[in-house]
């Protein structure tokens, strides 16, 4: 028989109506059970799995990408760990807030809602699968999932797992769609069928988000890239320095929220680029500087004009001697990506000049950007980070999986 993406979609947006009527209790039972079938099917995941990054290897995908794709036994019992956590998050579906009495007496207040049904589109990212869809669930919402060739095996097991969780708990499991063919015909039929999905997100290169925005008859979170930035005030602490440095840049690599440029006051640059470099060097970074700083490094590349620009995903880093802070926002105001900006700082107003002036999604003080993760800043599992700023900005957790309907409570006014 062959498989309809058409028919999927409505299959979704029927189990959507009775995923929004859940509650709060219904879901939580749900996810943890599905975190329940992922441990318990460890084993069966990691042999699916193993069949992905042989083909990948194969096939020659980035170290980058073998990472994103890899499952081990501590990754899938951090996926199951990743359910629960969201059970234990509020539910937003049915909140109301901006609740006010008008001249009249009525009551006007605004509710949040599912967004009805989402399809996520991405690439070599199997724990995409299970964390947008236990985001999907406690907002409400049906979700159907498109992951890319590299990950199939990994994305059809998981899949099994949360369906056979879904079945038990009485839950139309078509509120969990994957796609099991990757043909890139049906995600293009996919991004056409706007009478059942409601919101795209695609995650993964930036090739694929500019696609699939270009593409899309359905409105799409973007996220082009993560070109996150540090940097290095005149008075910064060399040690703190240091360390948010080599944890953004090494800790892990292939990552949106790793930093790809260092910028650096010029008055610091003689006592901080030096330990910079060596800690760099030790850590097999590759350098590419600007003019004024590549005499620091032994073996930099000259930096170009695409470097400013660059998404490395790799042990790769863009360094720039900048002449004070204002020459710092402008770089920023010139180059950033919108995700990710990081100050290392003492002074306490050009902290918070900083958070003023620069508007990416996440903008730090004294803190590492691999913090700007939406479990790292209390939203749970993310589904991704919007760069764009509708309607959702940032990393997005439940509530961004929802909307705002109007609510009227009178006592039977007539409009004069």
């Amino acid at each position: 028989m062959s498989f309809s993406i058409a028919q999927m979609a409505k299959d979704a947006r029927k189990a959507s109506f009775s995923v929004a009527n859940l509650s709060t209790a219904q879901k939580d039972a749900a996810l943890s059970a599905m975190a329940q079938k992922l441990i318990e099917r460890t084993e069966l995941i990691l042999t699916e799995n193993q069949k992905d990054l042989d083909a990948g290897k194969e096939n020659g995908l980035t170290d980058a990408m073998i990472d994103r794709l890899r499952l081990t036994p501590e990754r899938v019992k951090d996926l199951a760990n990743a359910l629960i956590e969201v059970t234990t998050l509020p539910d937003p579906v049915g909140t109301v807030s901006d609740l006010k009495i008008r001249p009249n007496g009525m009551r006007v207040g605004r509710m949040r809602i599912p967004l009805g049904v989402i399809a996520m589109i991405y690439e070599a990212r199997p724990n995409v699968t299970a964390e947008a869809a236990a985001l999907c669930l406690k907002s409400g919402n049906a979700v159907v999932l498109r992951g890319g060739k590299e990950a199939l095996f990994s994305n059809l097991v998981i899949a099994k797992c949360l369906h056979e969780a879904l079945v038990e708990q009485n839950i139309d499991p078509n509120a969990i769609c994957v796609v099991p063919d990757p043909d890139r015909a049906i995600m293009n039929e996919l991004m056409t069928l706007s009478d059942d999905i409601d919101l795209i997100i695609p995650r993964g290169g930036e090739g694929l988000i500019r696609f699939v925005t270009e593409n899309s008859r359905i409105p799409v979170i973007q996220h082009f890239k993560g070109v996150c930035h540090l940097y290095i005030d005149q008075d910064a602490d060399n040690k703190m320095a240091l360390d948010l440095l080599l944890n953004g840049k090494t800790q892990r690599t292939g990552v949106c929220n790793a930093l790809e440029t260092l910028l650096v006051h010029q008055a610091q640059a003689d006592s901080f680029l030096p330990i910079a470099a060596k800690a760099l060097a030790e850590k097999g970074v590759k350098i590419h500087a600007c003019e004024k700083s590549i005499g620091y490094f032994a073996g930099a590349e000259l930096a170009t004009e695409d470097d400013w620009h660059a998404e490395y995903l790799a042990l790769e880093i863009a360094v720039r001697i900048v002449d004070d802070f204002d020459a710092a926002i402008s770089h920023l105001e010139s180059y950033s990506s919108g995700h990710t900006e990081v100050i290392c700082t003492q002074s306490y107003q050009r902290a918070n000049e900083f958070t003023r002036r620069v508007n990416s999604a996440v903008v730090m003080v004294n803190a590492s950007s691999r913090f700007s993760d939406g479990g790292q800043l209390g939203l749970g599992a993310e589904i991704g980070i919007s760069t764009s700023k509708l309607h959702a900005y940032g990393p997005m957790g439940l509530e961004s999986l929802t909307t705002q309907k109007f609510i009227v409570q009178g006592e039977g006014q007539i409009r004069p």
